[in-house]
Parts: structure tokens; sequence; C-alpha cells
């Protein structure tokens, strides 16, 4: 009983700590969406589009994704005639950066500094797509979607606009809770039945190829599997209560930048007819390599440190 009231307190307190960042940037959002503020900002991006084999228009569903979420990018997708090329770079670009406020708000929360999280989420986007584009030079031809999402009618007045936010807005944070509460109370039971610590000592030698210690395994588990949003209450108490140093935290995030939710935002391509298994590859290979080489460097800093210090006290 007790495991269950820590577990539920636990999930309450994540999902009013997240509710407070998804509730009003939904809402906000939302109403911007009916507004000349979105289309201008699409407007002043799509000069850059070129660089990554991109047309203006492909500027539509990086906005929408970035603001929102991955599927209001995919929908944006969907809504355009755009190359089989174009599609995959935009697959792979959103991959590494969407639903930017959200999932910002929750590294933040977690210690991550936000340049961390846009130099690397942002990086990795524009980085993967001019590669992508200088290397495949085929895809030419026009994608051939499969379902597209049921494109609801648009408001017609301001009074609509508004409900339709505080309706998308309140169902996020609903569908957040359903998710994250159950799942704090998995891992309270996993906890108190020491279940973690075995679950972690298997994961040690995964951790310590890219430079983290053992006890922030829970952290890229809950991000690997879940995602940022729905698996920030495990990343959140496994900061504060397994001794996860900022080091470590700001490693996972890095790792999980690059490759977090792999089932669900794999998945949720393939309705844009591309080959997902090369996507998901990419976000893998990126993510190891990444954080190996920010781990051996911050490591290298380190030590440079240390005989600095040394040669002054000595």
């Amino acid at each position: 009983m007790q495991t269950f009231q820590n577990g539920l307190k636990a999930g309450l307190k994540t999902t009013w700590t997240l509710g407070k960042i998804i509730f009003p940037i939904t809402l906000l959002l939302v109403i911007l969406q009916h507004t000349p503020v979105l289309p201008w900002i699409v407007k002043l991006v799509s000069p850059f589009m070129g660089l990554f084999g991109l047309s203006g228009e492909a500027a539509i569903p990086l906005v929408l994704g970035n603001a929102l979420n991955l599927y209001a990018g995919i929908a944006g997708i969907l809504s355009l005639d755009l190359t089989v090329k174009e599609v995959f770079i935009l697959a792979v670009m959103l991959s590494f950066a969407h639903n930017m406020f959200i999932e910002t708000g929750v590294a933040l929360k977690v210690g991550v500094k936000l340049w961390i999280v846009l130099v690397v989420r942002f990086g990795l986007a524009a980085f993967s797509a001019i590669v992508i584009n200088l290397v495949w030079q085929g895809g030419g031809e026009i994608a051939q979607y499969g379902m597209a999402p049921e494109i609801a009618a648009a408001p017609e007045s301001w009074i609509g606009i508004g409900l339709l936010g505080l309706q998308k807005a309140g169902f996020g944070v609903l569908q957040l809770a359903l998710i994250v509460i159950p799942l704090m109370i998995i891992v309270q039971y996993l906890k108190d039945n020491h279940y973690l610590q075995k679950f972690s000592d298997r994961l040690a030698p995964f951790t310590k190829v890219i430079g983290v210690k053992p006890n922030a395994s829970m952290t890229l588990v809950a991000g690997l599997v879940i995602g940022l949003a729905y698996g920030a209450g495990v990343m959140i108490q496994a900061v504060q209560e397994d001794g996860v140093s900022k080091k470590d935290a700001t490693l996972a995030f890095i790792f999980l930048v690059a490759c977090h939710a792999v089932v669900e935002d794999t998945l949720i391509f393939i309705p844009l007819g591309i080959p997902v298994w090369p996507l998901l590859i990419i976000r893998l290979v990126t993510a190891f390599i990444l954080t190996i080489a920010v781990a051996y460097f911050w490591r290298q800093s380190e030590r440079k440190r240390e005989r600095e210090v040394t040669l002054l006290n000595g």
C-alpha cells in the first residue's frame, strides 16, 4: 500500500510539474496556428530550406513539428506534394528536433543547460539533412503517402479557437497523467523490490560505453522506450533520488536527444511511405557516436583541470 501511495504521489507531482508547461504552451500554439504568426515564421525560414535540399514549403512541417509535436509535423508533410528524398530528410530532421518547448522544459527540470539542448537538437537536425542531401542522389519521385490523419474543420471564431486550444491543452495534460501516474507506480514497485538495482547492474556495460554511470540507466531506458516528455517523471525522480550527477544527466540527455521513444517515433513515420529502418539506424548510430565523443572530451577537460590544480597546489 505504501508503494502505491508513494508512486501515486510521485505521478501526481510529475503530472503537475509538466502540466504547468504543457497546458499554456499548447493553448498558445493552437491560437498562433490560427493567426498570421505561424505563416510569418514559415515565410521567414523558407529561404534557408535549400541548404537542406528542401523546397520552401517544407518549412511548414518543420515549424509545426518543432512548435507542437511529431504528429503535427507529419500532418504538415501529408498536406504537401514532396519528393521521397524531401520526406526522408524531413523525417530525420524531425526525429532529432521536435516538440521543442515541452521537451526542452523537461531537460531543464532535470538540470541540463538550455544551450546544450538547443545546439544538439538543431545541430543534429541541420547536419543530418545537409549530409543526406549531399550523399543521396536519388529519391526524386513524388512520395506516395499511406493513411492520412483526419483533418478537423478549422474553428471560425476566436471563441472557437480558444475552446479548441483549451480542449487540446486539457487533453494533453490528461493523456500525460494517464501514462505518467501508472508508470510512476510501477517504477516505485520496482524500486521498493530492488528490481531497478538489478536492472541497472545488467545495463552497466551499456552505460559504460557512452560514458555514464549505471545509476543513470533508468533515465536512459525511460527516454528510449517512452520518450522525453512521458518518461520525464522517471528521469526527474532518478536524478533527484538515485544520485545521478549533472554530468551523467547531461550525457544521458545528449544520447536521448538523438534517440528517444524509438518505438513510437519510428512507427509514426510509416504513413509517409519511407523506409523506417534507416531512420532508426541513423538515430541510434548518431546517439552513440555523439555521446561517446562528448564524454571523451569531457573527461579530457576534467583531467586537464585536475593537472592544473595539482601543479598549483604543488
